[in-house]
């Protein structure tokens, strides 16, 4: 998993009816979610493929900063990208060279190249002009807080949010704090070995579930709490155990909306915003980047889905 936040503009919400959960066309003229709404993009990463060693690329490199540089680079012949198409940066490039495995490299680069295209399409900026900067941490003041894009302009700041799990990218932007978290359903034993990490409410709720429902009910708590915690700009240097996003909406914490999101049957997602439960929130499947492709734009054979109250 991986996380980030923004400034931007692009993507207009599917206008269909509230609780309309049927996929719908989406318009192509980039725009802004609307003060009351939230945009959720899902990305299948490559199934194979391998991210090639640049020189340079070593691991002990790689593991600086994790945030993209403004200039790019990136070649994974096996999932289609290039160094000119996909906006990527040499410390992305590094960063993907970097993991043990090829293919958790490709889901890191894919992941990034996906939130480039986005977040260009948002700001009508070339993805590869993108330079993010990290926002003071909530707990030090110290420069590792939220990641942000740097702004060019007077616009409204549009924040964004970035989340990868085994076989899923999840990247949200909303015009006010946001966090997103995907997580693959757990195995039985990772349910049992992390469940000691959640609050004691949680644990009680976890307790009385069905044994067969643990795993995504377990997934459904934990995706909660991974979405508020990267909103808050803590991560889990906040530990999980101290805040409640059970089932009990009254003892989840005051000032924040915590939602639930459909992510298909092998994973669980949620976002979590600063304020009121948005007006309205949007998901969309967007295909990877393919070398050419420029800013991203709603592709009507992925479609979207649209609730205008989402649990």
């Amino acid at each position: 998993m991986d996380t980030a936040h923004a400034s931007a503009s692009a993507l207009a919400p599917a206008r269909a009816p509230a609780h309309d959960l049927t996929p719908s066309r989406a318009s192509r003229t980039p725009t802004r979610p609307a003060a009351g709404d939230v945009h959720v993009w899902f990305v299948r990463p490559p199934r194979s493929g391998s991210v090639p060693r640049s020189p340079g690329a070593d691991a002990g490199t790689a593991a600086d900063s994790g945030l993209p540089a403004p200039d790019s680079g990136f070649t994974a012949p096996d999932s289609g990208f290039t160094a000119p198409d996909s906006g990527l940066s040499v410390a992305e490039l590094r960063r993907a060279a970097s993991f043990a495995r090829a293919g958790d490299g490709d889901v890191y680069a894919t992941a990034h190249a996906a939130l480039r295209r986005l977040l260009g399409g948002y700001l009508g900026r070339p993805p590869a002009g993108l330079t993010f900067v990290r926002e003071p941490c909530p707990g030090c003041s110290g420069p590792h807080g939220r990641p942000a894009v740097a702004q060019t302009d007077d616009a409204p700041t549009l924040h964004f949010s970035l989340a990868h799990s085994r076989g899923l990218i999840a990247v949200a932007v909303a015009p006010r704090v946001i966090g997103v978290d995907v997580e693959r359903l757990p195995s039985t034993g990772t349910v049992e070995a992390c469940a000691r990490a959640l609050h004691t409410r949680e644990r009680a709720e976890l307790a009385a579930v069905p044994p067969e429902e643990r795993q995504a009910y377990f997934g459904r708590l934990w995706t909660r709490k991974e979405a508020y915690l990267k909103a808050l700009g803590t991560g889990l240097s906040r530990h999980p155990r101290i805040d409640y996003l059970g089932a009990d909406l009254r003892r989840r914490p005051a000032r924040w909306a915590v939602l639930d999101l459909p992510a298909g049957p092998e994973h669980t997602a949620a976002v979590a915003v600063d304020g009121a439960r948005p007006d309205r929130v949007t998901v969309r499947w967007l295909p990877a980047h393919r070398p050419g492709d420029g800013p991203a734009a709603p592709d009507a054979a992925y479609g979207s889905t649209t609730d205008r109250s989402p649990r």
